[in-house]
């Protein structure tokens, strides 16, 4: 199983998308230790003293597919969670000053928490997805997939040049433009999906 990032694929208004959208997707990865399960409550890294959150929808792969093409790269998807996708950022900007790869800051163990999956056939347009994070009670970030630089199908059909995409293969997609910030020990984490609470735990 592979676990996919996309970075910086949200805008805070539709007009901005042109701008960004030069076909050049941020892509990294994490490996299976990062995952948390069943809302499951998640350490805080002992590498880092600056831990930030980003909200995400994440899409899991549901048949195999290698230079997928667009029209057809949605049929991938079979099913969508709710996820965090932590950063060490202060180990990400020793990495950055260096051009260094991301590894580290991204892949370290419960940097993924995810929740339960949704079957795709839930979602009447991926394009019009809401989801939401709230940290102690407070709304911290609010997303749509109508604001995705790039779309599901675009991100499928693109990391799909590179690797042979797999069952049970995972794509983080991306956070909402605003609202990231940095996690505390005791903070409450509670993420819907239209509505429906999901991904609900504490860091510890």
């Amino acid at each position: 199983m592979k676990i996919l990032g996309i970075g910086k694929n949200y805008v805070n208004d539709k007009t901005e998308i042109s701008t960004y959208k030069n076909g050049k997707q941020i892509i990294f990865s994490k490996p299976t230790t990062s995952l948390v399960l069943a809302n499951e409550d998640v350490p805080y890294p002992s590498i880092t003293k600056q831990l930030v959150y980003e909200v995400e929808l994440v899409a899991k792969i549901g048949k195999q597919g290698k230079d997928i093409d667009e029209s057809t790269a949605a049929s991938y998807i079979s099913e969508l969670a709710l996820g965090i996708d932590f950063t060490a950022k202060d180990v990400l900007n020793v990495y950055r000053e260096t051009k260094h790869p991301w590894d580290l800051a991204k892949g370290f163990d419960g940097a993924a928490p995810i929740s339960a999956f949704k079957p795709i056939s839930d979602f009447n347009d991926l394009n019009d997805i809401n989801f939401d994070l709230s940290i102690n009670g407070e709304l911290k970030q609010v997303g749509n997939t109508d604001l995705m630089i790039y779309n599901f199908a675009e991100i499928i059909a693109y990391v799909s040049k590179f690797m042979t995409l797999e069952p049970g293969d995972l794509i983080f997609t991306g956070t909402p433009a605003s609202g990231t910030g940095e996690t505390q020990v005791g903070d409450h984490y509670q993420a819907k999906l239209e509505g429906e609470l999901l991904l609900d735990f504490k860091m510890i």
